[in-house]
């Protein structure tokens, strides 16, 4: 169990949405709006074991994260993106968490990454949670128009010593450009190519020649969104054994999800 170490003043008012306080980040602010996290298992198919929890925002009853998304807006995005990455952090530690986790981060609302990522840091070594068992991965839905910029994120994040990640490989904006300017450590493929993928020759071709260009360059693959064991056992044949999806365990609000034993 890891020990929670008491909450510096800079960090107590983000259970409410706030920011801390610094030089380069403004004044301590609050978001204006409450949230938490469900936490949803990765497997590792080989090992048989958890990999990594997703951290997914929910409402503060568990609601689902549009209750919370459609509230963020030009001027609160970056006080609730860094007020993210504490919450989950802290969440995972209160909840013992050994595995890795993989928190969303708005690419959007980063300025400086090497400013913003202070709070992480701190956030970590507040929580006596490792740097190396956090993963940071582009968000959902949020469209990055500077491949570039993206990319010096990314390589700024892991010069810190976090893992990345690219979510929704093959949905559009983070594709195959992506990479000729940064190599993650791990891609998320998009769940509509996982979908039906059994039964689908378009679809499993693309996935092998995505998988064949990760194996290139030493990026691992995690099948996002299986649902059925057709789906699973395509991915295992295909060389995968990152997965994640209802098949495997929901996301469980304030908790972390247990793997149904028929799923291995």
């Amino acid at each position: 169990m890891i020990k929670i170490q008491p909450v510096p003043s800079e960090f107590a008012a983000l259970d409410d949405g706030a920011v801390p306080d610094c030089e380069d980040c403004g004044s301590a602010e609050r978001v204006g709006f409450r949230f938490d996290y469900a936490y949803q298992p990765i497997v590792d198919l080989h090992t048989r074991s958890i990999y990594a929890h997703e951290a997914l925002v929910r409402g503060p009853e568990g609601q689902g994260a549009m209750s919370v998304l459609s509230q963020v807006n030009d001027s609160n995005r970056y006080r609730f993106d860094q007020a993210c990455r504490v919450k989950a952090i802290k969440g995972a530690a209160q909840l013992g968490i050994q595995e890795k986790i993989s928190i969303n981060f708005l690419p959007n609302a980063v300025y400086k990454p090497e400013v913003c990522i202070r709070t992480t840091l701190a956030a970590a070594n507040t929580y006596g949670f490792p740097l190396d068992r956090i993963i940071f991965e582009v968000t959902e839905g949020e469209r990055v128009e500077d491949g570039p910029w993206l990319a010096s994120i990314l390589r700024e994040y892991k010069r810190c010593g976090f893992l990345t990640a690219i979510d929704d490989f093959g949905a559009g904006f983070a594709g195959l450009t992506l990479l000729a300017d940064f190599t993650p450590d791990l891609i998320k493929l998009d769940m509509a190519l996982v979908r039906g993928v059994d039964s689908n020759r378009s679809r499993q071709a693309i996935v092998r020649g995505m998988m064949h260009i990760c194996q290139d360059l030493g990026i691992e693959v995690i099948a996002e969104g299986i649902e059925t064991a057709a789906e699973r056992d395509f991915f295992i044949d295909a060389g995968v054994h990152l997965m994640q999806g209802y098949f495997f365990s929901r996301p469980a609000f304030q908790s972390t999800g247990q793997v149904a034993p028929q799923a291995w």
